[in-house]
């Protein structure tokens, strides 16, 4: 699991669509939601992100050893 504070919504939400199996979101009550690809979602944190002023806190889970690499080099990267 990793926490990661959100700077840059475009970037982040590219990582995550470049993952082939589930990236997860931690909620707060240890409730898990796919993210990968699931636009209603990804539209619902970035408003979130909007809200806080171009800024978000999450967990993510991200099972996949692959996956997670994608995920960290891309986003590292961007950033």
């Amino acid at each position: 699991m990793m926490k990661l504070r959100i700077l840059n919504m475009k970037n982040f939400l590219a990582a995550v669509n470049d993952c082939e199996d589930p990236v997860n979101l931690v909620h707060p009550d240890g409730w898990r939601e796919n993210i990968n690809k699931q636009y209603y979602v990804q539209k619902l944190l970035t408003e979130e992100y909007i809200e806080n002023g171009n800024y978000l806190k999450l967990r993510l889970e991200i099972p996949e050893s692959g996956d997670y690499m994608r995920f960290v080099s891309r986003y590292v990267a961007e950033c």
